[in-house]
């Protein structure tokens, strides 16, 4: 059977005190809409239209997935009148998903459930609920003495008795597409907040004899909508939680689960011990007996088995390999690669940088847009000036040379195969393999010179 998926997102979302729309509001590094949007796409729909309303221009730029499908709601009158913008997209499916763009932890596992709910009874209509200790503010589930479903009735809406109910409408819903339209158009909105209810259709699916499927989320947050910045501060938690659980148990140790954040993607061997407050972005792979310090970030990076990096340290969009040594307080930048067992020490900054097996670079350096060879050692205070105001410009720096402290290589230039460099030089042409270069003048003692006084 095919599957239409509608997202909601159409809400101004006052109550987060922005002029950011709630849903591009970021979870875990991205915004909440595009978490949504992964997990519909892995139940492989035949089409996903989003529902967009407030701030509108803004979604479409930050969420442009040529999977989906956009439509806007112009007036908001409801949940009911949203899916009835969708319609015109959804007219070659048979079923019908509904899903919103500010319930960002919902997992394929309970929508795949809600699914195949629907599937063994048959049923033409399925809904997630919830029981909730304090159900304020939520649309109850009103049950026969027989337990089945007999309507949703909104908080606002309720009497007495329903108000007592702790099961909880989730909003997130299954429809038979063929049913969908016709029950759409059969809403009203004689209710308290003059809107049409998308929850009403149940009412009506109960009048036409229809028995209706519920299951419930393993995880109340996985269903929890988030209206504020303090809502969107508990599930960020949750989900970071989430997070160091699963690689802990793929064989990763976390010095503490609550100081650790992924905010994208994480690839990890086994036996890797991470230090607190380290954050993780992009696509980053950790390979086995790796030691990450506390306070680190990396960021779209690989880091090769063995490895150590040190505290304050920061890797972006860089190859680390095996048995390395990085830090304290060292800034890997974009394009740089180590090869193995090279050392890159505190206050160092590479960018764009090759870096060969076996070299070291350890105190205050900056090397950028070069190539450097296999155990070559480049003093204390090194610098290629690669920058010429207008262009970058290469530095290439051979096997086992020595540069010594305080060193500015004037690019482009080559420094040759054990080729040594006197501390203190600005070299601006190449220097030839296996001898001595030097570039600075003679030193000079003044005797008349006196130091200025107050």
């Amino acid at each position: 059977m095919t599957l239409g998926i509608v997202i909601l997102a159409a809400g101004q979302g006052t109550r987060m005190k922005s002029t950011l729309p709630k849903v591009l509001h970021p979870l875990a590094g991205k915004p909440i809409l595009e978490h949504v949007v992964g997990t519909a796409q892995t139940l492989n729909p035949d089409t996903t239209v989003v529902v967009y309303g407030h701030g509108g221009q803004q979604v479409l730029d930050r969420v442009n997935n040529p999977l989906l499908q956009w439509v806007e709601q112009k007036q908001r009158l409801g949940t009911g009148h949203a899916v009835q913008q969708a319609l015109p997209y959804l007219q070659t499916v048979d079923r019908v998903l509904v899903l919103y763009g500010d319930v960002p932890l919902i997992t394929t596992d309970t929508l795949q459930r809600l699914v195949d709910s629907t599937t063994s009874v048959p049923s033409p209509l399925g809904i997630i609920t919830a029981q909730l200790a304090n159900p304020s503010g939520y649309g109850r589930i009103v049950r026969n003495t027989e337990q089945n479903i007999q309507k949703i009735v909104e908080h606002k809406d309720a009497n007495t008795a329903e108000l007592a109910i702790n099961e909880v409408n989730t909003g997130i819903m299954l429809v038979q597409s063929s049913h969908l339209s016709r029950w759409l158009h059969k809403l009203n909105n004689d209710n308290i907040q003059h809107e049409y209810y998308l929850t009403d259709i149940v009412a009506h699916a109960v009048a036409e004899n229809f028995v209706i499927t519920s299951v419930q989320p393993k995880y109340l947050e996985e269903v929890l909508g988030i209206n504020d910045r303090a809502q969107l501060s508990r599930l960020e938690r949750y989900f970071q939680i989430r997070q160091a659980k699963a690689i802990m148990h793929a064989g990763v140790t976390l010095a503490d689960p609550a100081r650790f954040d992924v905010r994208g993607t994480l690839n990890v061997g086994t036996d890797i011990n991470i230090d607190i407050n380290v954050l993780i972005e992009g696509q980053v792979t950790i390979e086995d007996n790796v030691t990450i310090g506390p306070n680190c970030i990396l960021r779209n990076c690989h880091i090769g088995t063995r490895s150590q990096i040190q505290a304050n340290s920061i890797i972006d969009s860089a190859t680390i390999g095996a048995d390395t040594r990085i830090g304290p307080f060292a800034r890997i930048r974009p394009g740089t690669k180590l090869a193995a067992n090279a050392h890159v020490g505190n206050f160092v900054e590479l960018k764009n940088a090759d870096i060969g097996t076996g070299s070291k670079v350890n105190h205050l350096s900056y090397l950028g847009d070069c190539t450097v060879g296999n155990n070559t050692n480049i003093g204390a205070g090194t610098i290629t000036c690669n920058y010429d105001g207008a262009n970058k410009h290469q530095t290439s720096i051979g096997d086992n040379a020595f540069i010594g402290s305080n060193t500015a290589l004037v690019a482009p230039v080559s420094i040759n195969n054990d080729a040594t460099i006197g501390a203190g030089s600005v070299i601006t042409e190449d220097a030839p393999a296996a001898k001595l270069t030097l570039a600075r003048t003679r030193q000079t003692t003044i005797d008349t010179w006196q130091r200025p006084e107050k």
